[in-house]
C-alpha cells in the first residue's frame, strides 16, 4: 500500500512501510525467522546511521520463531548504542515477548495486548540414534537455560522464577505483565504518536 507525500517538489507515493520507517517505526510481525531478522537487523543500522541519539520504536506482534533468528535481533537491540523502544501491539509470544521483554528504553503494551513464555520447543520430529537425540535433549535444556537467565536478567526475577512461568504456556495481561517485570508501562495509541 502507498501513501502521499507531499515535498517541494510536489505528491510522490511512497510505499507505507518506507514512510513508517522514516518514522523509525520498524514493525515485527508474524512468525520470526531468518529473513525477518536479517532485514529487522538492516532496518537498525539503517536508522542508527541516519541519527544515533534519536529513538527507534519497534512493534511487535508475533507468535514467535527460531531462536537463532530471535538472538540475533536480541543481541542487536542489547547491544545498539541507539534507544530503541519496544511497544506490544497485539502479541507477543515466545521469542516474540523475549525480544519485548529485552527492551532498555520503555517496553509499552497497549491495554489489550497479551504476552506468552514458555520452554522452548523442538522445531520438528526428533529421530536418530540415541546419542543423537540425546545431544538434541542436552542443546534444548542448554537453550532454556540460555533464554531463562535472558529472562531472569530482564525481568529482575530469579531464574528460578523464570523456569516456573515457562514450564508450561504463561499467558499475561498487560497489568500482570507490568507486575512480572516483562513490561514498564500500559499505553494507549497516542504513545506512538510522540516523538
Amino acid at each position: 500500500m502507498n501513501v502521499q507525500v507531499k515535498s517541494s517538489s510536489g505528491i510522490t507515493l511512497v510505499p507505507m512501510d518506507a514512510r513508517l520507517l522514516a518514522d523509525r517505526k520498524v514493525f515485527v510481525e508474524g512468525e520470526i525467522n531468518q529473513e525477518k531478522a536479517c532485514l529487522f537487523i538492516k532496518q537498525i543500522l539503517l536508522l542508527c546511521k541516519e541519527d544515533s541519539s534519536k529513538p527507534i520504536d519497534v512493534l511487535i506482534n508475533s507468535p514467535g520463531g527460531e531462536i537463532s533468528s530471535g538472538l540475533l535481533m536480541y543481541d542487536c537491540i542489547q547491544s545498539c548504542k541507539t534507544p530503541i523502544r519496544m511497544y506490544c501491539m497485539g502479541t507477543a509470544y515466545s521469542m516474540g515477548a523475549l525480544l519485548f521483554a529485552s527492551g532498555n528504553h520503555g517496553r509499552y503494551m497497549f491495554p489489550h495486548s497479551e504476552l506468552m513464555l514458555h520452554e522452548p520447543l523442538l522445531g520438528n520430529r526428533v529421530g536418530g540414534n540415541a546419542s543423537s537425540i540425546r545431544s538434541i535433549s542436552d542443546s534444548l535444556m542448554e537453550t532454556r537455560n540460555k533464554m531463562n537467565q535472558i529472562l531472569a536478567k530482564h525481568t529482575g526475577r530469579t531464574v528460578k522464577e523464570i523456569e516456573e512461568a515457562t514450564s508450561f504456556d504463561h499467558y499475561y495481561r498487560p497489568e500482570e505483565s507490568v507486575d512480572f517485570g516483562l513490561a514498564d508501562e500500559i499505553v494507549n495509541f497516542d504513545k506512538l504518536m510522540e516523538g
